[in-house]
């Protein structure tokens, strides 16, 4: 499933995992998340709720995805710092942006994000 993600007037697209967490976020959009700048490398923003669906973490992220940190119901895209090493429990790949990455890396430290389905 492929989703937009808007800063403002803004646009940037991502494609969905074929997971169980990404379904259940799919099941959540439209949705509009309040995120802001950690360590200059990734947005987060808290989802309403829990992510639900057993997926294997992973214990590294890569420039470009769309994850999921389940201690904070964090949402998050990371736009810097490859192949840095994640904490446990890891985090859970939703997706990775396609297209737009620079739109939501020079957004600022706070903003909203709204994420909703394209197909």
């Amino acid at each position: 499933m492929r989703i937009q993600l808007a800063v403002g007037d803004q646009r940037a697209t991502a494609t969905l995992e074929d997971n169980a967490a990404a379904r259940d976020l799919a099941s959540m959009l439209p949705l509009t998340v309040a995120m802001t700048d950690l360590f200059g490398r990734e947005k987060p923003g808290p989802l309403p709720r829990a992510l639900a669906g057993e997926v294997e973490p992973v214990s590294t992220y890569r420039v470009g995805q769309l994850a999921y940190w389940p201690p904070d119901q964090n949402v998050f895209v990371v736009y810097d710092g490859d192949g840095l090493t994640v904490p446990g429990p890891g985090l859970v790949l939703l997706g990775t942006v396609d297209t737009g990455l620079d739109v939501i890396a020079s957004a600022g430290d706070d903003f909203e994000l709204t994420l909703t389905a394209l197909d």
